[in-house]
């Protein structure tokens, strides 16, 4: 059974949230207590699947995790297609006898572990960690998403000259290979740098590695 309620359609969105899952009551309402009281909003849940089942909202997130679960073991939230669900950062709980566990969550991408009993401003403090982490996958997602736009925007031929630009010939070399003129070689590739709001050729290689 989850701790916190579905959140109405009303109510206004938190600036983030703290997933908690832990199926002991103690210390799932102990680690709700301790988040709260440093003003991050919490939703706390006994089991996986009630975590699953919410609707979570689109805000910075992280997720506390006991390794150690009733009929289920956490690293379950890293195996697909669970993981293409929980983007943001994954950080375990374990106990002493857990360490080989926990470097396993660790190798399949968990942002980090905590082993019990651990102090309150360590986890505060790997929880603070975990936000910013997640607001800068957010904030490089925008940015790839749209870089990705404006080159599926590039005409097919601006898409060829870059790519050939992006490999390092020159506009000589990148005429002769597609059977262009010079002139019309430059025109496509300042298009296409325009459009991608590219400086220089570096900058063109770093943004067309992540649309590809």
């Amino acid at each position: 059974m989850k701790d916190a309620p579905r959140a109405a359609a009303s109510d206004s969105l938190p600036e983030s949230v703290v997933y908690v899952v832990d199926d002991d009551a103690a210390i799932r309402g102990a680690l709700t207590a301790l988040l709260r009281s440093v003003g991050l909003q919490v939703r706390a849940f006994d089991s996986i699947d009630d975590f699953l089942s919410f609707r979570m909202p689109d805000v910075l997130s992280c997720l506390i995790l006991d390794v150690r679960l009733r009929g289920a073991s956490g690293l379950t939230l890293q195996q697909q297609p669970v993981k293409d669900r929980v983007r943001f950062p994954i950080i375990f709980l374990t106990g002493h006898g857990d360490i080989e566990m926990s470097v396993k969550a660790m190798k399949a991408g968990a942002f980090d572990f905590m082993t019990k009993p651990f102090k309150d401003q360590d986890l505060i403090d790997t929880i603070a960690a975990a936000l910013k982490r997640d607001r800068e996958v957010r904030q490089e997602k925008i940015i790839a998403d749209s870089i990705r736009q404006t080159y599926d925007s590039l005409t097919v031929r601006e898409r060829e000259v870059i790519l050939l630009v992006a490999e390092g010939l020159l506009n000589k070399q990148i005429a002769d290979k597609l059977c262009l003129s010079e002139v019309t070689v430059k025109i496509h590739r300042a298009q296409a740098m325009r459009k991608l709001n590219a400086r220089s050729v570096p900058d063109v290689v770093r943004k067309l590695q992540q649309v590809q």
